[in-house]
């Protein structure tokens, strides 16, 4: 009988973060074109907009910061439920919002939240995963994300059709509900055992990594003895070394992972993927799609769809794979959907819209626009939307793990707000142009991955030294075997005292 809690269980209960950020990401894409929204808060347009939804990713850059603090001192559990509280919080305040400033405020305080949970959601996740399926456990956290973007959709897409202001206030009362279950359920789960070990809790250590392992929680099994010698040793040597975990992130061996961690994130963000999912209504609006509402809920299904092969070639292919795989195919669909814009379209006639070039009088082009960001979506989903989260928990060693992760976050996030508020006006100003902007960014993003990526997969957390310091070219990686099974073997064999 399959043990209810378990790896996977936990896995995707603490993803219910991950479902938060995905409720975010559709926090405003349902209610922009509804008459509801434009009323209340006076149609905004380019800047205005642009504020309203980079607020919430200002708010996660600063959430992100302070979220290994709290990692460290609270653990990764602890610091996930404040960040519930938080959220709960922030749907408060933008549900009874009576203005844009309070409205800010709200997705400012949300955003905090989110900060915090997509930094130690992926920690958690790595820290309690076995290697060989580490990669499918922490790509539960963007297979809540695609969950969240599909059913705040939906809620919202369904009240758009009530004539009152609670075709967005209900929705995003409704959002807090999740975070209630995740600040609740977290009291039933375990600590990660490399925090608890880094708090010189050996026997808690011990007992979780045996319960993770093991159906029987068997604290004499020669893998939880193997992975628990591992996590001792990378501690002992960690704390001879003596440095101080700010000194040691800066320091010559660890500022490659950390800057490939940083950058990982970036390029996840500068791919344009934002640019579909917050503004799928305006761009399906200038391609002449009547139905935006409809349509746009289309990609979400899409992008949920698309992250199934997610869970089976994340640890076959690997992470570097998949990478070079998506920049590639996300570039080409973005490069036709420019052209197609530029071929078929034309000024916009009519004033005061958020798009300023349609396509009219030509419906092939405008469906075909809409299939390929159809499928830019989908080659998202089963790349860089995963592994930009798998990725940089796994190449830091535990004593800087949770602040390496809180940079690379942060990055995700000032990009993030960044992007959230000039992409309308860019819209606005140069049109299809922007596609070939991110398509060209997307394919700066292959050429970064293929010379300084190089691959983790089976590998151990505490095998990552090995990874980045072996001296051959990122291309050639991924051929080494983990030792992990080696040393269990000489541990039942006797040949190691334990």
């Amino acid at each position: 009988m399959v043990r209810v809690l378990n790896v996977y269980t936990i896995s995707a209960f603490a993803a219910l973060g991950g479902l938060l950020f995905g409720f975010e990401i559709s926090s405003m894409s349902a209610v922009l074109g509804t008459d509801q929204y434009k009323n209340f808060y006076g149609n905004p347009l380019g800047a205005r907009q642009g504020a309203i939804t980079s607020a919430m990713a200002a708010g996660s850059l600063v959430g992100a910061l302070c979220s290994s603090f709290l990692a460290d001192r609270l653990s990764r559990k602890v610091a996930i439920q404040f960040g519930a509280i938080l959220w709960c919080i922030g749907s408060a305040l933008q549900s009874v919002s009576t203005g844009v400033r309070m409205l800010i405020l709200g997705r400012i305080v949300a955003g905090l939240c989110i900060g915090l949970t997509t930094t130690i959601v992926p920690i958690y996740q790595s820290e309690i995963a076995p290697r060989k399926i580490r990669g499918r456990v922490v790509s539960l956290q963007y297979v809540a994300m695609t969950w969240g973007n599909l059913i705040q959709y939906f809620i919202q897409y369904g009240c758009s059709f009530l004539d009152s202001q609670a075709a967005f206030r209900l929705p995003w009362a409704i959002q807090s509900i999740p975070a209630i279950l995740l600040f609740i359920g977290l009291f039933w789960f375990p600590f990660s055992p490399r925090w608890l070990a880094s708090q010189n809790r050996w026997d808690e250590t011990l007992q979780v990594l045996a319960f993770l392992r093991t159906p029987s929680c068997d604290i004499n099994d020669p893998l939880v003895i193997a992975e628990y010698r591992e996590i001792e040793d990378q501690i002992r040597t960690e704390r001879q070394d003596g440095l101080h975990s700010f000194h040691e992130l800066f320091g010559k061996k660890m500022i490659k992972r950390l800057y490939i961690a940083m950058a990982i994130q970036a390029w996840s963000q500068l791919g344009g993927i934002n640019f579909l999912l917050y503004f799928i209504v305006y761009i399906l609006g200038s391609a002449g799609i009547a139905n935006t509402l409809l349509a746009s809920s289309i990609l979400y299904i899409v992008g949920l769809t698309a992250t199934v092969p997610v869970m089976l070639w994340t640890d076959r292919w690997g992470r570097r794979s998949s990478l070079l795989f998506g920049a590639v195919s996300i570039a080409f669909w973005l490069y036709l959907s420019g052209g197609l814009f530029a071929r078929f379209g034309e000024p916009n006639p009519v004033p005061n819209q958020a798009f300023t070039w349609v396509i009219n009088n030509h419906p092939a082009a405008g469906r075909s626009i809409q299939v390929c960001l159809y499928l830019a979506t989908a080659s998202y989903a089963m790349s860089w939307a995963p592994v930009s989260w798998i990725y940089p928990p796994e190449i830091v060693p535990l004593r800087i793990r949770a602040k390496a992760v809180a940079l690379a976050t942060a990055t995700n996030w000032a990009i993030n707000f960044g992007l959230g508020f000039a992409i309308p006006v860019l819209f606005r100003e140069i049109n299809w142009r922007i596609f070939f902007i991110f398509g060209s960014l997307d394919m700066a993003a292959f050429i970064f991955v293929f010379l300084q990526v190089p691959e983790t997969k089976q590998r151990t957390l505490e095998e990552m030294d090995e990874v980045f310091e072996h001296g051959e070219p990122p291309w050639r990686t991924g051929t080494h075997k983990s030792r992990l099974d080696d040393l269990a073997k000489e541990i039942e064999r006797g040949r190691l005292e334990t």
